[in-house]
């Protein structure tokens, strides 16, 4: 069974430098890569399955986005953006496909890491040669997004392992049936043991600072951008939408397979936001259309 490597790239904000960490999956000199990027407060753990299972095929690039996991967290938590996110994903692409006559890559974005695809996908010259945005669009509600920010800020410390391994799975439930294994391991890719011997969630708090300074006119003009950002790509492009999704609604979806790229829409039954991609199922609609 082929294993990661763990390795990183030196990034740049305003705030001044910092590492991203990301996980390697394949042959190294595979010049096809595949970089996956994960949720709001996830990490690259996430795509282990379906890095295993891609990786004969693709070099399959899973980082931390800054802020989480293994990665370093910002100076200066105003620059926790989108923007800032894909300027790292440049910079991360430029190392992983360095020295290579083709800078293109393959895209699988979740939740957040659909939002970073889509903006670069957008882009005049975009090195992203097929996209995959699993469970978001370029819809942006306002109360949602207050909500994710009270979140994602609470200092959440619990007793042991199991504790938070709970909590995970409670506040997780819209990503659908999974077994007792596959719990633990949604819930120990993001939680890690504190100095004080308490278990804590694996990024940065101040992750929520951006997300206290949307109003419901800044939203409305992100949205419009997103839209915009969507209208103009123009690869090959599949979106994945769980069919009890309360982020991405059935409409959204509709109207995004009509528009901008035209995706192919598939919806994934009995999950909400997001699927996760550790099951055959779900792993065989992205190798369909990203190998297929």
């Amino acid at each position: 069974m082929s294993e990661a490597r763990i390795k990183s790239v030196l990034c740049s904000s305003p705030a001044g430098l910092h590492h991203m960490a990301y996980k390697e999956w394949g042959d190294a000199a595979n010049p096809r890569v595949l970089v996956c990027v994960h949720g709001v407060t996830r990490v690259a753990d996430d795509f282990d399955h379906l890095a295993r299972a891609l990786c004969g095929q693709y070099r399959v690039v899973c980082p931390d986005v800054v802020g989480r996991g293994r990665s370093d967290r910002l100076r200066d938590p105003q620059y926790y953006t989108v923007a800032q996110y894909v300027a790292d994903m440049v910079t991360l692409i430029a190392r992983v496909t360095a020295g290579s006559l083709d800078e293109s890559v393959d895209w699988f974005g979740t939740s957040m890491g659909g939002l970073m695809g889509m903006m670069l996908a957008a882009l005049e010259g975009t090195p992203v040669r097929k996209l995959v945005l699993n469970d978001i669009g370029p819809v942006l509600d306002p109360v949602a997004l207050a909500r994710i920010g009270e979140y994602i800020g609470q200092d959440l410390r619990f007793p042991s392992f199991a504790h938070g391994a709970a909590f995970v799975r409670e506040v997780s439930s819209s990503f659908g049936p999974h077994s007792d294994e596959q719990w633990d391991k949604l819930a120990g890719d993001v939680l890690r043991q504190a100095p004080d011997g308490s278990w804590v969630r694996h990024y940065d708090l101040a992750l929520a600072e951006p997300f206290k300074a949307i109003t419901p006119e800044v939203a409305k003009a992100g949205e419009a951008g997103l839209w915009a950002a969507y209208d103009a790509i123009r690869c090959p492009t599949l979106l994945v939408r769980g069919e009890l999704s309360d982020l991405l609604s059935r409409e959204t979806a509709q109207q995004m397979a009509a528009r901008g790229p035209r995706p192919k829409l598939v919806e994934v039954p009995g999950v909400g936001h997001a699927p996760t991609f550790m099951n055959e199922d779900q792993i065989a609609i992205a190798r369909d259309f990203l190998i297929g």
